[in-house]
């Protein structure tokens, strides 16, 4: 059994101690899980998921709580305090995150947040971070598919629009004109692929492509209008923000499933709103 450091690892309890449990590390021996996070009855022979860092003094230590990132993640973390040598970054464990001055693109302030890619230090084998993330970004040529559901971390503004990272891996483009919502630096989101261009890049949509994903919102308003008396007040001439707020799609998707229903003569169209037909 090997130790997987900055990621989570299952394993068996072997002893408990005044200070905590100690449990199977495999080659890497006994690993400490201090009393603060044993669970309320857990005993030798009891198999626990723990996270594997590195305490103060450089020793592999358990944790039951779940930081904000693993090794091999994005994430956008705020800088707890700055020393001499670099930033440390608060990831929800209680020793921090550093951060190199020769990994950071600026440097960085305590309280601000940057995105930063979670990974072992070849040299030392110590749990670090960089804001250089376009290094750690695949140059492969991603295997989605038009439509495909993903899960993004959205990155920084551009002109076009917001870049985002695609399940920590690779990079997509969210368009200027088909954002609907607010955006900013570190929405984690649920995205669909609108296309894998030849050269990789990844074109990204925020609401499910073609038809499909009128059809889908369609059937929620029609849900909707039901549950609601048979009628709603909402219709063409509502605030987009106002249909977002309520349903989380656009005002063009909404406005399209309202015609689709039109049309199968499921609904009437008034000054009023919309009711059921």
């Amino acid at each position: 059994m090997s130790i997987e450091l900055g990621k989570f690892n299952t394993l068996e309890v072997v002893k408990r101690v005044d200070f905590g449990l100690y449990l199977d590390g495999g080659e890497e021996g006994e690993i400490l899980l201090p009393a603060r996070y044993v669970p309320e009855g857990c005993c030798p022979g009891d198999v626990l998921k723990v996270f594997i860092y590195l305490d103060n003094e450089e020793r592999l230590v358990a944790t039951t709580l779940t930081p904000l990132a693993q090794v091999g993640q994005f994430a956008f973390l705020e800088v707890a305090w700055v020393n001499q040598y670099g930033a440390f970054l608060n990831w929800g464990l209680m020793k921090d995150l550093f951060v190199p001055f020769s990994e950071q693109k600026m440097k960085m302030q305590v309280g601000k947040k940057y995105l930063v890619h979670v990974h072992l230090d070849e040299e030392s084998f110590r749990i670090v971070a960089s804001a250089k993330v376009e290094r750690y970004l695949s140059k492969e040529k991603a295997p989605y598919t038009p439509g495909q559901e993903v899960d993004i971390l959205v990155w920084q503004k551009t002109d076009l629009g917001f870049k985002a990272i695609i399940a920590h891996a690779y990079a997509g483009l969210l368009y200027e004109s088909e954002i609907y919502r607010p955006l900013h630096a570190g929405m984690a989101l649920k995205a669909y692929v609108k296309q894998v261009r030849d050269d990789g890049k990844i074109d990204l949509t925020l609401q499910k492509p073609g038809h499909a994903g009128v059809e889908d919102f369609a059937t929620t308003l029609l849900e909707h209008i039901r549950a609601n008396g048979g009628r709603t007040p909402l219709n063409d001439k509502t605030p987009a923000d106002e249909i977002y707020a309520i349903f989380g799609v656009s005002k063009k998707v909404f406005k399209k499933a309202v015609g689709d229903l039109y049309k199968k003569r499921l609904v009437v169209l008034a000054e009023d709103g919309i009711r059921l037909s």
